[in-house]
C-alpha cells in the first residue's frame, strides 16, 4: 500500500471530523496542526446545549443563497470551533486543514472560509489554510495574502 502524503493525511482527518456536523445542508470539518501535532479540531454545528438542525429536522437557511443570511443559522463554523478550542499561543504559525462535503457526499466545490472566519483565522495567528478540492487535490492559502476585500466579504 502506498503511504498517504501528509497534507492529505490531515485532510482525511478533517473529513472524518466533518461527520460530526449537525448541519442538514453541508458538513465541514477542520483540523489545526502545528509542528506535525494536531492541536484542535472542529465541525459545524449549533453551540453546546442549543438544539441543532439535525434534532429540529429543518434548516432555517433552507432557501438562502450560500454565503448569505448567516444570522438565521444557529451553527458555528468548523474553523471557529477549531479556534475556540485552542489557545492562541498554540495557533501562531499553525495550519488549518478544511474539508467541506455536501449532503450528497460530494466535496463542496468552492469551500473557503467565510469573511468572519477569515478574520478569526488572521487574528488567531494561523499561517496557512489548506482546503480539500477532491480526495487527492487541495488548495493552499497563505493567510497573510488575504486582502481587505477577502476579509470583509466584499467581492
Amino acid at each position: 500500500m502506498e503511504r498517504r502524503d501528509k497534507i492529505n493525511y490531515y485532510l482525511d482527518i478533517a473529513e472524518t471530523v466533518s461527520e460530526r456536523s449537525t448541519c442538514l445542508r453541508r458538513h465541514y470539518g477542520s483540523v489545526l496542526v502545528k509542528n506535525d501535532i494536531i492541536i484542535s479540531t472542529g465541525y459545524n454545528g449549533s453551540p453546546r446545549g442549543i438544539q441543532n438542525c439535525s434534532e429540529c429536522g429543518f434548516c432555517r437557511r433552507e432557501n438562502c443563497q450560500r454565503g448569505t443570511n448567516y444570522n438565521l443559522c444557529p451553527g458555528v463554523h468548523s474553523e471557529m470551533n477549531s479556534i475556540i478550542n485552542c489557545d492562541r499561543s498554540e495557533m501562531i504559525g499553525s495550519i488549518l486543514y478544511l474539508v467541506g462535503k455536501e449532503i450528497d457526499n460530494n466535496y463542496v466545490n468552492d469551500a473557503n472560509p467565510c469573511a468572519l472566519c477569515k478574520r478569526l483565522i488572521i487574528n488567531s495567528g494561523i499561517e496557512k489554510v489548506i482546503i480539500r478540492k477532491d480526495k487527492n487535490n487541495y488548495l493552499i492559502i497563505n493567510t497573510n495574502n488575504w486582502t481587505l476585500e477577502d476579509i470583509t466579504g466584499a467581492y
